[in-house]
C-alpha cells in the first residue's frame, strides 16, 4: 500500500520548503474583517437558497481581491500571507451561529411534533416554540442568552483544542513516522498559484491556468446562480436554464428501476472535481453505485424496501430506502471501512518502518516552522477534553459520566491515530459509524437514561486525524505555525460577532424555511426527520429508530464490505479503488456522479496524455480558478438579493 503508484504521484507534487515565515501583519487583520463581514453572509444566504454555500470559492475571491489591491499599491502578498487569508476564510465560513437558524426551525418543526419530541428539546439549545423570540424572529432576546453563551464557550474550547491532539499526531506521523500525506499537496497548490500572481515578473503557468478556470466559473456561475436569483427579484418566478439542484428522473425510471433514485446534476464544477480526485477512487464509487442500482429492484421485489412506492421523488425515495434497509446496511459498511482502516494501519508499520525517524525528531522539529513544545499540545488536549466533560456533566447530569471520560481519553485518541496514519499513507479518512449513537442507546438501555438532551451535548468524541493534513498543508506552503495561532486569535471574535449579526439579519428578512429560502424549504423537513428519528432511540417505548434498525442487515453490510475489500485486494487493485467501491455501496443520491466520472475520464485519458505528469498540478489549480469564478457570481447575486430584500422589509 505504501508504494501505490497513484499515491506516489500525489505525494510527489510538492516538497516541504526550507524557509518559513509567519505571514501575519496588518493585511491579515483587514482580511479577517473582510471575510467575516462580506464573505460569510453570502455563504450563509446561498446555503439557504440553493443548498450550496460559497465554500472554497470564498477563499479564492478574498485572495484575488487582496492580490489586486496589493498590485495597485505597488506592494505584494507573500505566499504565507495568502495562505493565512485562505486559512481564515475557511474558519469564517464555519459560521457557528448559523446553527441557531437550524435550532429555531427544529424546535418548531412538523417533524418534532410528529414524533412527539418538541417538549423534550432542551431550552439550552433553543427556546420553546411559544417563546416571544420565535414570534419576533430575533436572537437578541433573553430566552436565547443561554444557547448563545453555551455556543461561544464551546467554540472557544474548540479553537484551543485545534492545537491539542491534532498537532501532537501531526508531529508523530509527519516528523517521526515520515508519512507522505499524498492529498496535502493538492490543497497547497492553489494558494501557491495565487502567490505567483502577485509577482511583477512574467506570470507562471499556475496563474494562466487559474485564470482559465476563473473565466469558466464566471460564465457558468452567471447562468447557474446569478440568473435564477436576479430574475426572482424582478419576476414572480425564477428563470432557471439549469435545474437546481438536479433534473429529477426517478418517476421516469421507476418502472425499469423501482426504488432507485435517478437524476442528473448539471453542475460543471463536478467535472473539475472529478479531474482532481484520484481516478480509481472515482471509478470505485461508480462501481459501488452500480451495485446499489442493481440491488434496489431486487430488494423491492423481495419486499425489503416496502415503504417505497411509485410516484416518489429522489428525497422521498432516499428516506424510505434508508428506513427500510440502508441505514442498517450503512452501519455495517461503516464498520467494515473502520475495520479495514485499523487493519491497514497495523499492516502499514511493516511498509513504513524503513522510512521512520526517531524520538529525537519528535522533540527537535525543523527550525523556523514555528513549532511549540510537544507536551504543551498534550496539556491542551487534556484541558479541552476535561472542559467538554464538565460541560456535559452540567448539561446532562442524568447520563453516566463515565461515558464522557471514555469518549475523550480512550476512543478519541485511538480513532484519531488510526485516521492520522490512514491520511498520511493513503489520504483516507477512517471513522467507526454510530459509536456515539450506540453509547447513547447503551446509556438508555442499561443505565436508565431517558431523554434527548444527550444528543445536543458537546460530548468529547472527536477525530483529530484530519487535522494532521491541515498542519501538513501549512508546512508545504512555508507558513509558520505561529502565524496560524495569531490568525486564530484575530479571526475568532470577528467571526463570532459577524455570524450572530448576519444570522439575525437573515432570519428577520423572512421565516426560515420559507419560499424565500427554497432549498431549506424543500430539504430541511427531511433532515429534521432523519435527525429526530435517531433521537427517539433514547426515549421510552418502541421508537421508530428500533423499527428501522435490523441486526441481520447490519451484519450483511459488514460482511459485504469486508468481502468486497478482500476480493479487490486479491486481484491487486489500487487501494483507492477498494475504498471507493466500499464507500459507494451506501445509499446516496447518484445525480452528481455522472459528471464526476466524466471529469475523471477527461483528466486521465485526454488531458494527462496531452500534458503528461504536469496535469496532476494543473488540475487542482484549474479547480481553484473555477471555484473563484463561481464565488464572484455568487457574491454578486447575494448582494443583489440582500439589498432588494432589505429595502422591501423596511417600513417605508
Amino acid at each position: 500500500m505504501y508504494d501505490d503508484k497513484e499515491l506516489k504521484e500525489y505525494r510527489d507534487l510538492l516538497k516541504p520548503p526550507d524557509h518559513f515565515e509567519e505571514g501575519f501583519d496588518w493585511k491579515t487583520i483587514v482580511g479577517a474583517v473582510f471575510i467575516g463581514f462580506l464573505m460569510m453572509p453570502g455563504s450563509m444566504y446561498l446555503q439557504l437558497v440553493i443548498g450550496q454555500g460559497i465554500g472554497p470559492a470564498a477563499r479564492w475571491v478574498t485572495i484575488i481581491l487582496f492580490a489586486e489591491v496589493a498590485k495597485r499599491a505597488h506592494s505584494d502578498l507573500k505566499q504565507q500571507e495568502i495562505f493565512l487569508l485562505y486559512y481564515m476564510a475557511g474558519a469564517a465560513l464555519a459560521s457557528p451561529f448559523s446553527g441557531l437558524l437550524w435550532n429555531q426551525y427544529l424546535v418548531q418543526s412538523d417533524a418534532a411534533r410528529m414524533l412527539g419530541l418538541t417538549e423534550f428539546i432542551p431550552t439550552w439549545i433553543a427556546p420553546g416554540p411559544d417563546s416571544m423570540s420565535m414570534v419576533e424572529r430575533t436572537f437578541f432576546h433573553r430566552d436565547w442568552m443561554i444557547p448563545i453563551l453555551l455556543l461561544v464557550g464551546s467554540q472557544i474550547v474548540q479553537r484551543i483544542d485545534h492545537f491539542g491532539l491534532g498537532y501532537a499526531l501531526y508531529r508523530i506521523t509527519s516528523d517521526v513516522e515520515k508519512l507522505p500525506f499524498p492529498m496535502a499537496p493538492v490543497a497547497a497548490l492553489g494558494t501557491m498559484a495565487l502567490a505567483e500572481s502577485t509577482e511583477e515578473k512574467k506570470k507562471s503557468w499556475k496563474w494562466r491556468v487559474f485564470s482559465i478556470g476563473g473565466m469558466i466559473g464566471l460564465v457558468f456561475g452567471a447562468v447557474y446562480v446569478l440568473l435564477p436569483i436576479a430574475s426572482g427579484l424582478i419576476f414572480n418566478e425564477q428563470i432557471r436554464l439549469i435545474p437546481i439542484p438536479w433534473i429529477e428522473l426517478t418517476s421516469h425510471t421507476e418502472d425499469i428501476l423501482p426504488a432507485v433514485a435517478t437524476g442528473i446534476q448539471l453542475d460543471l464544477g463536478l467535472v473539475f472535481v472529478g479531474m482532481v480526485l484520484p481516478f480509481w477512487a472515482v471509478i470505485g464509487g461508480l462501481i459501488g453505485l452500480i451495485i446499489t442500482i442493481i440491488l434496489n429492484p431486487i430488494l423491492y421485489a423481495q419486499g425489503i424496501l416496502q415503504r417505497w412506492h411509485p410516484g416518489m421523488a429522489t428525497v422521498d425515495t432516499v428516506f424510505a430506502n434508508n428506513f427500510d434497509f440502508y441505514m442498517s446496511f450503512g452501519i455495517g459498511l461503516g464498520l467494515a471501512i473502520g475495520g479495514i482502516g485499523i487493519w491497514s494501519v497495523v499492516r502499514s508499520y511493516h511498509g513504513t518502518k524503513e522510512h521512520m525517524g526517531t524520538l529525537h525528531d519528535l522533540f527537535h522539529p525543523p527550525k523556523g516552522r514555528g513549532d511549540f513544545n510537544f507536551w504543551i499540545s498534550i496539556i491542551i488536549y487534556f484541558f479541552s477534553t476535561l472542559s467538554y466533560v464538565g460541560l456535559c456533566v452540567w448539561l446532562v447530569p442524568n447520563f453516566p459520566w463515565i461515558f464522557f471520560l471514555g469518549y475523550g481519553f480512550i476512543y478519541t485518541p485511538i480513532i484519531s491515530y488510526i485516521t492520522a496514519r490512514m491520511e498520511g499513507i493513503a489520504g483516507q479518512f477512517v471513522s467507526l459509524p454510530l459509536v456515539r449513537e450506540a453509547s447513547f442507546i447503551a446509556g438508555a438501555r442499561f443505565f436508565g437514561y431517558q431523554g434527548i438532551e444527550i444528543w445536543y451535548a458537546p460530548i468529547p468524541i472527536h477525530n483529530y486525524g484530519e487535522a494532521t493534513v491541515q498542519f501538513r498543508q501549512i508546512e508545504l506552503t512555508g507558513t509558520s505555525i505561529r502565524g496560524i495561532i495569531k490568525a486564530e486569535i484575530v479571526v475568532f471574535p470577528i467571526v463570532m460577532v459577524a455570524s450572530l449579526l448576519f444570522s439575525q439579519f437573515i432570519w428577520r428578512l423572512a421565516p426560515i424555511p420559507s419560499s424565500h429560502y427554497p432549498y431549506a424549504q424543500e430539504l430541511w423537513h427531511l433532515q429534521a426527520l432523519n435527525t429526530l428519528l435517531m433521537q427517539t432511540s433514547t426515549m421510552e417505548g418502541n421508537s421508530m429508530f428500533y423499527q428501522a434498525l435490523n441486526s441481520t442487515t447490519v451484519f450483511s453490510g459488514l460482511g459485504f464490505g469486508l468481502l468486497m475489500y478482500f476480493l479487490l485486494s486479491l486481484f491487486g487493485l489500487p487501494i483507492l479503488l477498494i475504498y471507493g467501491v466500499v464507500r459507494g455501496l451506501g445509499q446516496s443520491t447518484p445525480h452528481g456522479l455522472i459528471l464526476e466520472v466524466l471529469g475523471a475520464f477527461l483528466g486521465r485519458y485526454f488531458f494527462f496524455k496531452r500534458y503528461g505528469p504536469m496535469w496532476r498540478q494543473y488540475a487542482p489549480v484549474l479547480l481553484a480558478g473555477f471555484s473563484c469564478g463561481m464565488g464572484l457570481t455568487g457574491m454578486f447575486a447575494m448582494g443583489l438579493a440582500l439589498i432588494m430584500k432589505s429595502l422591501g422589509h423596511m417600513a417605508y
